[in-house]
Parts: C-alpha cells; structure tokens; sequence
C-alpha cells in the first residue's frame, strides 16, 4: 500500500491532477472543495468516489484542475479521486464496484468536439448555394 499516490482523470480539455494521502483535507486548486464548487450537485458528484468506498474523510485529497468547464472539471475531479483509490487500497473488489457503479469513474470518455473547418461556419455545416 503506497503512502502518496497521483493519479489524473480528464474530460474533454478539464485535466484534473490528484495527489492521496492519509489525511482528511479535500483541496482544489489552493482552495477548500466547498469554496471552489458552489453548486451542491457538484459536490456530491465530487464525493461519489468516496461515499462508494467508505473512505469518506480519510484521505487527503489535493487536486490541481484546470481547462474545460465546471461540469468537465468535477468529472475529470470524479475519474482522478477513484483511480486513486483503487490504486491506495489494491483492492481488486473496489474496482470492480466502481466499475459496475458508473465505468467513466475509472475509463475516459474519449469524446471531443469536432474542429471546425475552413470556410465553413460550423464543424458539419456547408455554405449556402444560391442559383439565382
């Protein structure tokens, strides 16, 4: 069982960088969890990994995020905190629940907008033609 482990989750362009100890500290970007998130829904989504486990309160959790929006950023925040988790406690039966709770806890959604192309306003859309 390690005693610091770093582990990253990402969304679309949020990156979100996790550092676990033993502890009992939730810190994003220098700032306290409920202060960077204000939104409770936001803060529940955050705590999943943790509420799932049982570990709720007994890690020190630091996490530097940045890019995307707040949704992209506490997904990315989600995905970080579960693999770390797995990773400290080894445990193959923790994986396994995360997994069967909600996959994109543990596997990145490799989803991403579509570029927008030369000459055209939007990604898929084409210039109008006009016959007369």
């Amino acid at each position: 069982m390690a005693e610091i482990v770093l582990k990253t989750g990402r969304r679309k362009t949020a990156i979100a960088r996790v550092r676990i100890t033993k502890g009992k500290g939730f810190v994003v970007n220098n700032q306290d969890v409920e202060k960077y998130f204000k939104n409770k829904f936001h803060l529940l989504k955050l705590k999943e990994p943790l509420i799932l486990s049982g570990f709720d309160g007994k890690y020190d959790i630091k996490v530097n995020v940045f890019g995307g929006g707040v949704s992209s950023q506490v997904v990315a925040i989600r995905q970080g905190i579960a693999r770390a988790l797995v990773e400290i406690t080894g445990s193959e039966d923790l994986k396994k629940k995360f997994l069967d709770y909600d996959r994109s806890l543990l596997v990145s959604d490799v989803r991403f907008k579509e570029m927008k192309k030369p000459n055209n306003s939007h990604a898929r859309a084409k210039r109008q033609k006009s016959y007369r």
